[in-house]
């Protein structure tokens, strides 16, 4: 097994704390893990996006080209990722904002409202849980407790009384992610 992720979106949309999030699960699943960030130099409201890969065996390089899944949060993520899709891939995008819907049809793309969810839900600070939950149901790569794990190891101490909240938020996306386009299988 091995899944080679970019999570791509604006700065403040959690980007990089969900890599980090999946990336500690993978590592608590004894699996070989790469974490790697960019992000511009205005960061919150600049570009973010963050290569993941999680792997059974050793990983050559941290450095990608192409990627089996894309998370895209936002209209520039989708114009510069969208083609960097391995074919049979999968493009999961939060429809807030993007103008410009996916056209590819050799890939797999679904949808996750994600930020009208984290709005009925209060709290928009668990819009990354919600897309963290749909890539889940779409890839259970990782297990629900070691997310949970991997949550608590990066939020501060401080709020740890937030965890049953975004725990619902990784679930709430589970139940609302819908596909989109699906390739044929031949």
């Amino acid at each position: 097994m091995n899944e080679e992720i970019i999570i791509a979106g604006f700065g403040g949309q959690g980007v990089l704390s969900m890599g980090k999030i999946l990336a500690y699960s993978g590592v608590m699943q004894d699996m070989e893990v790469s974490w790697m960030p960019s992000y511009g130099p205005e960061m919150r409201g600049g570009t973010a996006n963050v290569t993941v890969i999680l792997s059974d065996s050793r990983i050559s390089s941290p450095i990608l080209k192409k990627y089996d899944t894309a998370i895209i949060l936002n209209q520039q993520s989708m114009d510069k990722f969208e083609k960097s899709i391995k074919p049979g891939g999968l493009l999961l995008y939060d429809g807030n904002g993007i103008t410009r819907h996916p056209e590819r049809t050799d890939i797999n793309i679904c949808r996750v409202d994600a930020a009208e969810e984290a709005s009925k839900m209060n709290s928009s600070k668990t819009f990354n849980m919600i897309v963290l939950g749909a890539y889940l149901k779409l890839r259970p790569i990782v297990t629900m407790d070691n997310v949970m794990e991997g949550l608590k190891k990066s939020l501060p101490e401080r709020h740890h009384h937030l965890l049953p909240l975004n725990r619902d938020a990784i679930v709430r996306g589970t139940e609302i992610v819908k596909s989109v386009h699906e390739v044929s299988a031949s």
